[in-house]
């Protein structure tokens, strides 16, 4: 056979074996949830049962777990998480830079404790997804909406006052691997307002299993994940919140930019 030929039956190869790849997936994305809704209602009645708000939501995070375990291995991503990986005690905001579509299933799989997380409000038309987003605490958002936008912060402010952790992209939309877009100060007023410590989650490699691809196909790959030290609420008594958005988002960048240094993945 001529070295062409065999040449292009790889690539042909490669091509239907990543489609297969991103079919499976999408269906894990959709179908597990489907499989375990009925699930769902036993899981409300046991947290009725029980007064620990932290015990509730590890309950609702179980099958999250599961969900984004089989999306990852799914699409063959591995992660490698360093830094602070021990579950705090209390509510915490979660902070990250936001690479691609992959942050998500990554950080529910790795992060230590359950946490909900503030989702475009596209995403609650997807079958199966709205009421397990719901029990997670997650909150949505329409960002065409400014007054919808106020009210993300004050049910954010809620959330974490009712002891459950959040997470935040203040970037607002993905990088895609690109340059960091700069953070939108007002979020970090659930932390302000709610008098819980800041997190930063630096992210680095999620761009690579589908948005270096413009979103069409996944291929396996690596994403490396870095969780940084606490930020007292106090931070907010000598700074302003836009100096504290800087602040973090510099913690983060830097991360990031190491990461990338010690394991960069080629386009």
């Amino acid at each position: 056979m001529k070295k062409t030929h065999y040449l292009t039956l790889i690539f042909i190869w490669k091509g239907k074996n990543s489609m297969l790849r991103t079919a499976k997936t999408i269906g894990y994305i959709i179908g597990y949830a489907a499989l375990v809704s009925s699930q769902l209602k036993k899981v409300k009645i046991r947290k009725t049962q029980i007064d620990d708000v932290r015990i509730q939501d590890e309950m609702v995070y179980l099958y999250a777990r599961r969900w984004a375990s089989r999306i990852l291995d799914s699409a063959g991503v591995k992660t490698h998480v360093t830094g602070n990986t021990e579950p705090f005690d209390e509510p915490v905001l979660y902070i990250s830079n936001h690479e691609g579509n992959f942050d998500i299933p990554v950080l529910i799989n790795n992060l230590p404790q359950p946490f909900g997380f503030i989702s475009k409000k596209e995403v609650e038309k997807i079958p199966f997804l709205k009421p397990w987003m719901e029990e997670m605490n997650c909150i949505y958002l329409d960002r065409s909406n400014r007054r919808a936008s106020l009210q993300m912060i004050k049910d954010g402010i809620n959330k974490l006052k009712e002891q459950h952790s959040l997470l935040i992209f203040p970037e607002g939309s993905r990088s895609k691997g690109g340059e960091m877009q700069e953070f939108k100060a007002g979020s970090l007023k659930l932390a302000k307002s709610a008098k819980v410590k800041i997190v930063p989650i630096a992210i680095y490699g999620s761009s690579n299993i589908m948005e270096k691809y413009n979103s069409k196909k996944m291929v396996p790959g690596d994403v490396y994940v870095h969780i940084l030290d606490p930020i007292e609420p106090t931070v907010f008594e000598d700074k302003t919140m836009q100096e504290v958005s800087q602040f973090v988002q510099g913690k983060i960048s830097n991360t990031v930019q190491s990461l990338k240094e010690n394991h960069y993945v080629k386009n």
